[in-house]
């Protein structure tokens, strides 16, 4: 392959890794999918393709589409909730957040790669009928059945950094000085607790709802801890305010927090030390 091949495709990796990564939520799966991609340009007819953008993401795509059918069968014998991996203070995380992440899990892949595709990143319902080798028609009532699932996941009046940066400081002070009082002031009522260890570290087994549920787990927690968590530093995480801890263990874990109103309305905690292998 000539040198000119190799710099368009190095000009497109950044948005490759957008596509792979929305797809499957996972920045490691998204690397080798578009290490694939490559390969797959490398024997193409470069003088063939007319706009190498449009080609190398239906390339992705495709290659997402598939990975994604072996992906739900190991989904299902996860162990506890799933999170997808943690993008920290990326760019790749600023127009899809983590609960928009959790939406797309429940799409069917081609309503998520036809969501993907015309909603975020802007493509023609022509191009994207060209992706999934689909009619325009079908590819719109794809979009549309995915907005439905959606809707509610997109936050609508997202926290300025400054804000969010507060409340972070707050929520993790709280948390280690056990004092439930200020830990109950940030929360929202219908707050819900997620935490993914992948049944490689201890995490909660199931999604807590409810500020009471959730301040319960708390307390115990306090309780039982034997040392301080530390603070590495407060982080943007997938679009949302969060921290980068060390625990007792020794390994780290990330907390994004879901504010809405000035309140917690979620927290998303990630454990499992496969999925934060990048974070630092």
């Amino acid at each position: 392959m000539n040198r000119a091949a190799c710099l368009i495709f190095d000009a497109q990796r950044t948005g490759l890794l957008r596509v792979a990564y929305r797809m499957l939520g996972s920045m490691a799966d998204a690397e080798d999918i578009v290490q694939e991609a490559f390969l797959r340009w490398r024997g193409v007819d470069h003088a063939q393709v007319g706009v190498p953008a449009a080609f190398l993401r239906r390339i992705v795509t495709r290659l997402c589409l598939d990975h994604l059918k072996s992906a739900r069968v190991q989904r299902e014998s996860y162990i506890g909730p799933w999170l997808p991996e943690p993008a920290v203070e990326e760019d790749l995380c600023e127009d899809v957040t983590l609960p928009l992440l959790l939406a797309l899990e429940r799409l069917s892949p081609l309503e998520r790669a036809a969501f993907l595709l015309h909603d975020v990143f802007g493509e023609s319902f022509e191009e994207v009928a060209l992706v999934l080798d689909r009619k325009e028609a079908a590819c719109r009532q794809l979009v549309l059945r995915a907005r439905t699932h959606v809707r509610d996941a997109r936050p609508r009046f997202p926290v300025n950094h400054h804000q969010g940066k507060a409340i972070a400081n707050a929520f993790f002070e709280a948390s280690q000085n056990g004092d439930m009082a200020q830990l109950s002031a940030l929360l929202a009522q219908d707050v819900q607790f997620h935490s993914d260890g992948g049944g490689k570290r201890p995490a909660v087994a199931r999604i807590l709802h409810g500020a009471d549920e959730f301040l319960r787990a708390q307390a115990a927690l306090a309780r039982l801890r034997r040392a301080p968590s530390e603070l590495v530093r407060v982080a943007t995480i997938n679009g949302l305010p969060g921290l980068i801890t060390r625990e007792p263990d020794g390994l780290l874990q990330t907390t994004a927090l879901l504010v809405e109103d000035g309140r917690i309305r979620a927290i998303y905690v990630t454990r499992n030390p496969d999925k934060l292998r990048r974070v630092h």
